[in-house]
């Protein structure tokens, strides 16, 4: 295995919160409901869509509000910080030899603005997807890019779309519990792996 893809919202980066505020920033504006801290624990196990319906959000104006939160998000950007261990788990991987790459469904400029802030070097590459289940087809483009089979790559992510796009493409994906989906939702879809800390996940890949 050459390539460690990581998702990065609730992955690497702890921006639930923030996401949550631009939410309910734009509820009104859209006649959606709004969410609390505790809403976002108990639907943990829900799917996008079921989460959608529960809260009235409105999916198919979603290519109009996603822009608007991923610019709430560049603007909000120092209330966003890494998990802790996170940075400490890049350096370690890289240093083990793997190549490290991100590809997620916030703007590119906000990933790279937040890496460069928290002092993340070893990312090689940031890929994104501007549709919020399109993940599937940035990762088999990026595949054909770089000349990679499925036995070349690793997907960490903690979402249940993130898992069913690398099954689409065949590749092992690995689960971090401290994000924003549960397990009873994502082992549905059979995760090759899961881990519980940054700490977990370096030991795993030491061994590959």
């Amino acid at each position: 295995m050459k390539y460690v893809i990581f998702d990065f919202d609730g992955t690497l980066a702890d921006s639930n919160h923030l996401f949550m505020k631009a939410w309910n920033l734009y509820a009104d504006q859209y006649h959606y409901d709004r969410v609390t801290e505790e809403d976002t624990v108990t639907s943990k196990n829900l799917t996008i869509h079921e989460r959608a319906k529960k809260y009235r959000f409105p999916m198919h104006k979603l290519p109009i509000i996603l822009p608007k939160v991923n610019r709430y998000f560049k603007e909000h950007i120092d209330e966003v910080q890494l998990f802790e261990g996170i940075l400490e788990m890049l350096n370690s991987i890289q240093q083990a030899g793997y190549t490290i790459v991100i590809i997620s469904s916030n703007a590119k400029e906000n990933i790279e603005l937040l890496l460069k802030q928290q002092q993340v070097h070893v990312v090689s590459q940031v890929l994104t997807s501007s549709r919020l289940f399109g993940k599937d087809t940035v990762i088999k483009k990026f595949m054909k890019q770089q000349k990679l089979t499925q036995d070349d790559v690793l997907y960490v992510g903690d979402e249940i779309r993130d898992i069913i796009a690398c099954n689409k493409v065949g590749v092992p994906f690995v689960w971090v519990s401290w994000g924003l989906d549960g397990y009873e939702l994502i082992e549905k879809e059979n995760p090759s792996y899961v881990v519980h800390s940054p700490k977990e996940l370096s030991e795993l890949l030491a061994k590959r």
